[in-house]
């Protein structure tokens, strides 16, 4: 494995799925597996195989669909679990199966009403069953993130004896920050003996608003796998949002050094075909993929840009597959805007004529939200009528 090479495990097609109303047949799921394919993520978790019949086709048609990409299934540790998962993988070029148990005192103590011991015998179980199904296994250690660093560290050190390939490390309920999360991920690359035999991966959910944060300071610390969504889409505030954790790899790749392997113009277009295909809007002032995104409104910001995209913009629109910046005209906009779009529209003014039109410019501006080109082209026909 390249040492500067992140993987993109992609879960919108199983974490993301599990927001309230996106669920999706499996003709969107194959639909989207193609188009997450074409983005060029590395591994695309389809499903959740023995969850229903139809998760189970699902995984199953994008099996034998995708040639490029590792499919993968998710799976609990129970073995009736990882069969089915293998059953549906058993088409795939690159099958993956991902199985796991909670590891935190949360979760061996309330949700499994068991030891510490009990819980470790079964993640071996585990992954020694899924290893007789594919050389490929990964290991979740739900609930990583409150997870006693001695004991994951055992944890994470037995599967990776029994066989499993990919550990994941969740911050499951989204609470780590980030300088914990990383730490937490530095613990394990020292104190782990066969830690080498394994890529480690961060599967961070957005609670606190820190997931892309906390991802990164996991590969900072020697993860090589980022689990995220489309958009961050994902259960309860959502997952790490691949368009995030893609571009701040790219934008500082001389400052960490890191390389993956999407195709940045092609994350636009899919952040709009998920949200359509997912009945899910895209909030408008979404990191990469929003709205607003590349637009600027304040006539400070305005100024700058015009003289200069890099005073405010850090990413080049085209680079993400977003349509061209632009200058939203409002009450906060100023006069250089105000010009700029006047010229857009074929008028060209003197400094003068636009002072003149930005007094007029501010009433309307005041009236509405935003001032559109009709409103600009009768402020110029008003304009020409009292020069006339």
């Amino acid at each position: 494995m390249s040492n500067n090479k992140v993987y993109i495990f992609d879960t919108t097609l199983r974490d993301g799925e599990q927001v309230p109303g996106c669920k999706l047949n499996t003709r969107e799921k194959v639909e989207l597996a193609l188009a997450l394919e074409q983005l060029g993520v590395d591994i695309i978790e389809a499903g959740f195989p023995i969850s229903s019949p139809g998760d189970f086709q699902s995984v199953q048609e994008i099996s034998r669909i995708i040639k490029n990409a590792t499919v993968c299934g998710l799976s609990r540790a129970v073995q009736k679990d990882i069969e089915v998962a293998a059953e549906a993988l058993r088409g795939a070029v690159r099958p993956r199966i991902h199985t796991g148990i909670g590891t935190s005192d949360f979760h061996i103590k309330s949700k499994f009403n068991a030891t510490r011991e009990e819980i470790l015998e079964r993640a071996v179980q585990a992954v020694k069953w899924a290893r007789n199904f594919t050389d490929d296994v990964e290991f979740y250690a739900e609930d990583a993130g409150r997870t006693d660093n001695d004991y994951l560290a055992r944890v994470i050190e037995a599967v990776i004896a029994a066989g499993a390939t990919t550990v994941n490390i969740p911050d499951t309920t989204g609470y780590c920050l980030p300088h914990q999360y990383g730490e937490k991920i530095a613990y394990l690359v020292n104190n782990v003996p066969n830690i080498d035999k394994a890529v480690i991966s961060c599967h961070c959910h957005n609670d606190l608003g820190l997931a892309t944060a906390n991802s990164i300071a996991g590969v900072i610390n020697g993860a090589r796998q980022i689990e995220c969504t489309i958009n961050g889409l994902g259960e309860r505030a959502g997952n790490t949002s691949l368009e995030e954790v893609v571009m701040v790899l790219k934008q500082h790749q001389q400052t960490l050094g890191y390389t993956t392997g999407v195709n940045s113009k092609q994350l636009n277009p899919l952040s709009r075909l998920v949200a359509d295909t997912m009945r899910m809007p895209v909030q408008p002032n979404k990191a990469i993929v929003g709205s607003n995104a590349f637009s600027h409104s304040s006539g400070i910001h305005q100024d700058g840009f015009l003289k200069d995209a890099l005073t405010y913009e850090i990413i080049n629109p085209v680079d993400v597959g977003a349509e061209d910046s632009k200058i939203v005209l409002t009450a906060r906009s100023g006069r250089s805007a105000l010009a700029h779009r006047f010229r857009k529209l074929g008028y060209e003014y003197t400094r003068n004529d636009v002072d003149v039109l930005y007094e007029q410019f501010l009433k309307v501006a005041d009236r509405k939200k935003e001032v559109e080109d009709a409103d600009l082209h009768a402020l110029a026909q008003a304009y020409q009528s009292v020069l006339n």
